[in-house]
């Protein structure tokens, strides 16, 4: 069999190890995500009797995630022959090594229903001994215990049970931390990698890395060396991740923001507003993809086109381009000080109701994966001199925050009447 392996020395250690649990912390761009799914297809091909639950917060996020690692793994080592040896399907989302049966499946826990289809998974050969958790700081310690409960029973000799974790430190107050690192355990590996680590990278990563270091040096700790990120300084804490209702008619208004771009992303979120609280729906978040390109996505999501959708100003030629396609673009206003970031930021962390002091709320669904690690790094920047946080936000990996801001245009701008 003609394998081609690529792999970076400072996984090694993790790759051999037979501990129960594997928590790989790193920067963007350190290769453990690649590793792992490479690692995967590897012991399933070697031993038999192994299966493994590929897992994200969000179910739908696999196929964009692990589904994509997993499968790109099988391509890179075995190129016009993959075929012969794993099966590959989509619908649902499972490989299958056809030499001896064993299965990787994927799943979320997003809600009880998810939670529950976990216990009660089978597998045709074997049982399931692997569990991978990409982006394990979406995961509640809740979520973590159904999990860990779900590896038990005998099993042959020299077999094992492992749950691996791979994610950027965000919060150094996580509960991962607190359970794998802090705590000498001799079942868990804890495991530390960088994007310097790893020999595939390209030299203009590396350059973009450099250049986060000096625009965002607390964010470059995080997401370049791999360290517990600080929540001194964030911007938003008044957020939070849950299942929320994907029917418009349950809002009492819905929008649209969008912040344009093509080196970075290209930021649209699908917002509504309840009670003075906001609901992000959906998201689309590309890189490197003209407009003519994201219309079609957008109308693959169902972005509604008899609502408002807010776009930066500065980009008129976009927006005229959105409306020829049929939707109702328009540019932010940002004159004066009531159309500033810091106008904007100040009405979405602001009161509801000031009879009864209610801070509004910013609820995002699961699988606005994008939107969820900008919020938790949005920060403002430092004064290097001071040390003192200043009211303008750093301005790098915003443009889902940027989308945000500029759908909120009309809510925001919205004068009470007295009748």
């Amino acid at each position: 069999m003609d394998i081609r392996v690529q792999a970076n020395k400072c996984f090694a250690e993790a790759d051999k190890s037979r501990k129960r649990y594997i928590a790989m912390k790193g920067s963007a761009g350190s290769g453990k995500s690649a590793d792992t799914a490479q690692n995967y297809i590897l012991r399933l091909m070697r031993d038999k009797g192994r299966n493994l639950v590929a897992m994200r917060k969000s179910d739908v996020t696999n196929r964009d995630s692990t589904f994509a690692e997993l499968a790109g793994a099988i391509h890179r080592m075995f190129g016009d022959k993959a075929g012969a040896y794993w099966q590959v399907t989509k619908s649902p989302l499972a490989l299958t090594c056809r030499a001896n049966g064993n299965q990787a499946i994927f799943r979320g826990m997003n809600d009880d229903k998810q939670r529950e289809k976990l216990k009660s998974i089978t597998f045709p050969k074997g049982k399931l001994t692997d569990v991978w958790m990409e982006e394990a700081t979406e995961f509640t310690q809740a979520d973590f215990e159904i999990i860990d409960d779900r590896l038990r029973g005998g099993l042959p000799e020299g077999q094992f049970y492992q749950i691996r974790m791979t994610f950027n430190p965000v919060n150094r107050n996580h509960w991962i931390k607190k359970a794998f690192f802090d705590m000498p355990d001799p079942n868990v590996l804890a495991h530390h990698s960088t994007y310097l680590d790893n020999r595939f990278i390209d030299a203009a990563y590396k350059a973009r890395m450099q250049r986060r270091k000096k625009v965002d040096p607390e964010g470059y700790l995080v997401y370049g060396l791999g360290e517990w990120g600080e929540t001194g300084g964030l911007i938003l804490h008044n957020w939070e991740a849950r299942e929320i209702s994907q029917c418009l008619g349950d809002y009492d208004d819905i929008a649209i923001g969008q912040d344009f771009g093509f080196n970075h992303a290209d930021a649209i979120l699908l917002l509504g507003t309840r009670d003075g609280d906001i609901y992000v729906l959906d998201e689309i978040y590309e890189f490197e993809k003209e407009t003519a390109e994201i219309i079609p996505i957008a109308q693959r999501h169902g972005i509604p086109q008899d609502r408002e959708m807010w776009c930066d100003s500065a980009e008129p030629d976009r927006i005229r381009t959105w409306k020829k396609a049929g939707y109702r673009a328009k540019g932010v206003d940002k004159g004066g000080s009531s159309g500033s970031v810091k106008a904007q930021i100040d009405w979405l962390k602001g009161i509801v109701s000031k009879d009864r002091a209610v801070k509004r709320m910013v609820y995002v669904h699961p699988s606005c994966v994008n939107t969820i690690k900008e919020l938790q790094q949005w920060k403002w920047k430092k004064d290097e001199k001071t040390g003192e946080y200043l009211d303008e936000p750093v301005a790098f990996q915003d443009d889902a925050m940027a989308a945000l801001r500029y759908g909120i245009e009309r809510w925001r701008k919205k004068k009470s009447v007295a009748i």
